[in-house]
């Protein structure tokens, strides 16, 4: 069950990100809100069950594939109200765009193809529907 007060990542999990994440992935997914780095350890624990022969990078498209969401910097609530509203306001856009958003930063740095197809929802077939199993949490 998820909370409204996010809980910080535990030390291991946060060990286990930083071993399959490149350097400047492990920083923006620090840059990440806290409820985001606690579901996207969630999700990359859950993909890899799904999915046991995922690769480093399709691990790395699991955990950071919410990292878009940094940008708009919504708490709980504005989130239920931007999803409610739609994209009104330019942090509500930003927040329904944090897929290409979230590609367009791990481009920036270098990420692999995969991992950024991934986190701006391009991914197809097995892939795809392991991620989305994973994430409906």
């Amino acid at each position: 069950m998820l909370s409204l007060v996010p809980s910080q990542v535990q030390e291991i999990e946060r060990q286990w990100v930083q071993s399959v994440l490149s350097p400047s992935e492990f920083d923006v997914w620090n840059n990440m809100m806290v409820q985001d780095r606690r579901h996207s350890v969630m999700v990359g624990r859950r993909f890899v069950k799904y999915r046991p022969t995922a690769t480093q990078s399709e691990i790395a498209g699991a955990l950071l594939h919410d990292v878009g969401k940094s940008v708009a910097r919504l708490g709980s609530f504005a989130r239920v109200i931007a999803t409610l509203v739609g994209p009104r306001m330019s942090r509500f856009r930003q927040y329904h765009d944090h897929e290409s958003i979230g590609a367009t930063m791990l481009r920036s740095i270098g990420s692999d193809e995969l991992t950024i197809s991934m986190v701006g929802g391009t991914c197809v077939g097995e892939l795809r529907q392991a991620l989305s199993r994973a994430d409906d949490i």
